[in-house]
């Protein structure tokens, strides 16, 4: 017999924590684990993250790359427009792999940890000139 309250407890709600231009969004979701975040974008296959920010850093780097497509890339592959986009657009996709944090990328790049800062501050910047650029142009 199924006790309501045991139900309750696996409902997962989901909202949108954050609405970009051209259908791009991350969707929270939250039950009975730590909430998730998911990364919507039309054409492009939902990829799940344990924490906003590194969605939010994902958001940034499709929007640098002008949308990226991840499927067909493997689970360790880098897809050819995020290689295409430069070093700084690199290294943030790199910290949004699991496992993979910022002293990790300073040494691929071999650059020290401060500087792979000033390359996802760069990245941040450049999709919020991208995103304000197309609202103005009022296409999203």
């Amino acid at each position: 017999m199924s006790n309501t309250g045991d139900r309750a407890l696996d409902e997962t709600h989901e909202s949108v924590y954050e609405q970009y231009v051209l259908d791009v969004r991350i969707v929270e979701t939250t039950g009975a684990e730590e909430p998730r975040y998911r990364f919507e974008a039309p054409d492009h296959v939902g990829v799940v993250f344990d924490d906003a920010e590194t969605a939010t850093l994902y958001a940034d780097v499709y929007f640098c790359t002008n949308g990226f497509v991840e499927e067909g890339t493997g689970e360790r592959g880098v897809p050819p427009a995020v290689i295409g986009a430069g070093r700084a657009v690199l290294a943030a996709y790199l910290l949004t792999r699991p496992g993979i944090d910022r002293d990790w990328v300073a040494s691929f790049f071999g650059k020290k940890p401060h500087r792979v800062r000033k390359y996802v501050e760069w990245v941040r910047g450049q999709a919020d000139e991208i995103r304000a650029g197309v609202t103005e142009r009022e296409l999203g």
